[in-house]
């Protein structure tokens, strides 16, 4: 039975009284008021798991044939996989507080990496970066903290990228998080191997990888007090720069490159991943909680470029066409989600929040702005989603400069790109040109007009920044 807010919860949750709880719903089935309780008496455990950079080409269950991703491709084959999952934006922070907020980076005016750099723009840019902030206020009231006061214990472990250049007062810990190991200003670490140096993580063991020491501190966190339901955002630092991985699987990957990958660290580094990762899901396994715990396993943005191979995909992180913003996205809770299904319907970062809500039977504070909406109807297979378009805002440039400043919505199979430079447009049918090589625009000029108006409204309705003419 689909978890989610319902009467019946609303009126029996507090009940302290196990057998009048039982009364109570029995009496609530036979007025035909569902009962959403057997699966909230005992409210579910949520493990989301995010990588950072890890592109829609990078699992083996993706189609990539050079990759050995044996755990996820086992926690898709028990649960759902997406094929149209988007990233909120092409780079990490603004996906990571469109999680936390369930709003769009536009709306947060966290449009790019924190910070912002002056070098990230190319000296011959005619425009200007839009202004934005470089770490999420604490006056947000972030997924965690709504988990949080309706009984959660909470974990946050691995990269967090939303506290400016260093500022610890806007750490996990000021975010929802009783628990903090990793998470800091960092972007990326400045080693995969013990020592670490990164300040939120005390070295253990000489030469032990990071993902690994995560994956153990998340076992750890789960072993414990168990009277209480838990969340684990296990948000890992892997498979950002620098390219490392151990000897072994180095080795291994050595001579595998062509079609799926463009560096054999890459590859390496991503079966480490995997291996990380399979233990978690196996200890959520062994402890018994399986069908009561809620799995969640996706990225940031899109393969970084140079090293992920993104293909058939254009491009890579720090653009907005697919290479950019599409991503991985698996969701397992065996019992609930049917195993081995599949959804094509779009998805996009900001939806996380209200599903983990509904998850947990609570709900969204009605005066604060959503963006997303549940995914449960889609995990459920008992209906679709009420929007018709997903939308992408990015008036930065990426620290590669070769990005142009611009705005995106996809809508049904059509997508369109605005850039700011020249006002041109880019209109892809993306069911029959997923590589986004047909520019439509001067061929179906009312729908790309119609699809620039909606765009516009949506930048307005969000009060977007954007960029300035450089002086």
């Amino acid at each position: 039975m689909r978890k989610g807010s319902c009467l019946a919860v609303e009126l029996v949750k507090d009940l302290k009284n196990h057998w009048l709880q039982v009364v109570l719903g029995f009496m609530f089935c036979g007025l035909g008021i569902p009962l959403c309780w057997a699966t909230t008496t005992e409210k579910p455990n949520i493990v989301f798991i995010l990588i950072d950079d890890l592109g829609w080409m990078d699992l083996a269950c993706q189609g990539n044939t050079l990759v050995e991703t044996p755990h996820l491709d086992r926690l898709a084959d028990q649960g759902m996989r997406f094929t149209n999952a988007y990233a909120a934006a092409p780079v990490c922070s603004p996906t990571r507080a469109a999680i936390l907020t369930g709003q769009a980076p536009a709306r947060l005016r966290i449009t790019n990496h924190i910070p912002d750099h002056p070098r990230f723009t190319p000296s011959d840019a005619q425009l200007a970066s839009a202004e934005m902030k470089d770490r999420l206020n604490l006056d947000y009231v972030t997924i965690a903290e709504h988990l949080q006061e309706g009984g959660y214990r909470t974990a946050f472990l691995g990269k967090w990228h939303l506290a400016g250049r260093g500022d610890a007062a806007f750490y996990p810990e000021h975010q929802g998080f009783e628990l903090n190991i990793g998470g800091c200003a960092f972007g990326g670490p400045p080693t995969f191997f013990d020592p670490y140096r990164i300040p939120t993580l005390e070295n253990r063991r000489a030469g032990e990888y990071l993902p690994d020491r995560l994956a153990a501190e998340a076992i750890r966190f789960m072993r414990s007090d168990r009277q209480q339901p838990f969340v684990l955002f296990l948000w890992n630092y892997t498979v950002h720069w620098p390219m490392e991985a151990p000897e072994a699987l180095l080795e291994k990957y050595a001579e595998r490159t062509g079609p799926g990958l463009n560096d054999t660290r890459y590859g390496a580094m991503i079966e480490a991943m995997d291996s990380s990762i399979g233990r978690v899901i196996a200890e959520v396994d062994a402890l018994g909680i399986a069908e009561n715990t809620l799995i969640v396993f996706t990225s940031d943005n899109g393969g970084f470029g140079g090293v992920a191979d993104n293909r058939p995909l254009r491009e890579a992180k720090g653009h907005l066409y697919e290479g950019g913003i599409r991503v991985p996205l698996i969701v397992r809770q065996p019992g609930t989600i049917e195993a081995g299904s599949e959804c094509a319907e779009p998805t996009i970062s900001m939806d996380f929040f209200p599903t983990l809500l509904e998850t947990a039977a609570l709900l969204p504070d009605p005066e604060v702005p959503l963006d997303g909406e549940s995914l449960w109807p889609l995990l459920s297979q008992e209906g679709k989603l009420k929007r018709d378009a997903i939308y992408f805002h990015y008036p930065n440039y990426a620290w590669h400069q070769s990005n142009r400043l611009g705005s995106a919505i996809r809508a049904g199979d059509y997508k369109l790109i605005e850039r700011f430079d020249d006002r041109s447009l880019e209109l892809y049918n993306l069911s029959e040109d997923l590589s986004e090589r047909h520019n439509l625009a001067n061929s179906l000029t009312e729908k790309a007009s119609e699809m620039q108006q909606r765009l516009a409204a949506w930048r307005a309705e969000t009060n977007a920044a954007m960029p300035t003419v450089r002086n």
